[in-house]
């Protein structure tokens, strides 16, 4: 099923747009991971405000996200991504291998710490955990990552006319999975100054891009009807025919 998506993602088509002489510039794999607290009556998320002086949003709240590495699928987890989750992760188009659906929930999983300082792991019992680069925290606190508890919310690719594009995976998980905190990576002059918990529809999460604004209106809704689960339809915002459109992807 596809419809035209709402006045915000049409910001996004109109408002984004950098060149019109790179029509065909391939869109790159990436993740972000939106980490939400259900503590309290009203769900918090996790935002970074990103400092004054980058080139790209400066001084605008973002979730912690980024493009694949080459090495994402080779690093050793303390569990699988759950089946549902991956079957999820091979709809759409283009498609991709169950090892690529595997180094998205990782690269999630790796920017969320290399961004915020947090990590979503559990002990390695004695597994393997010499892990070097960005995932140096892990080891040194005996953990390895875990993908189990992530859910797949949206995707969304880039539209074309951009100098960067990006295949995007919006994943979900809950702020119970964070396994160990890294001081000291967000500050003055990092890429992130600061972060928040805020509330779902709080005015920080006004200024957010617009089509994270959809993501969040659709996890927003999600959590509404009680705990996620893998078989709610995955709205997919991608072009076709010089338009947005927002495909429902059946859920697992």
């Amino acid at each position: 099923m596809s419809e035209t998506v709402t006045q915000a993602a049409h910001t996004v088509e109109q408002g984004e747009k950098e060149a019109d002489h790179h029509p065909y510039f391939r869109p790159k794999d990436a993740a972000t991971l939106i980490l939400v607290d259900r503590s309290g009556s009203i769900p918090k998320v996790l935002v970074g405000r990103r400092h004054d002086k980058v080139v790209f949003m400066p001084g605008k709240f973002v979730f912690p996200g980024g493009r694949v590495d080459k090495f994402d699928n080779r690093v050793p987890v303390a569990a699988q991504i759950p089946p549902e989750l991956e079957a999820n992760l091979l709809k759409g188009s283009p498609r991709i291998t169950p090892a690529r659906a595997r180094a998205l929930a990782i690269a999630a999983i790796r920017e969320a710490c290399e961004e915020t300082g947090l990590c979503l792991g559990c002990k390695a019992d004695g597994a393997k955990t010499n892990l070097d680069g960005p995932w140096q925290p892990f080891a040194e606190a005996g953990l390895l990552p875990d993908p189990s508890g992530l859910y797949l919310i949206a995707r969304a690719i880039t539209p074309p006319g951009r100098v960067r594009r990006f295949d995007t995976r919006f994943f979900t998980a809950d702020a119970s999975a964070i396994a160990h905190r890294v001081e000291g990576v967000v500050h003055a002059d990092a890429e992130l100054v600061e972060l928040v918990w805020v509330e779902l529809g709080s005015s920080p999460l006004a200024d957010l891009h617009a089509m994270t604004k959809n993501v969040l209106g659709e996890l927003h809704r999600r959590l509404a009807t009680g705990p996620l689960r893998h078989d709610a339809p995955v709205p997919f915002f991608h072009f076709y025919g010089g338009k947005m459109q927002k495909d429902l992807l059946p859920g697992a």
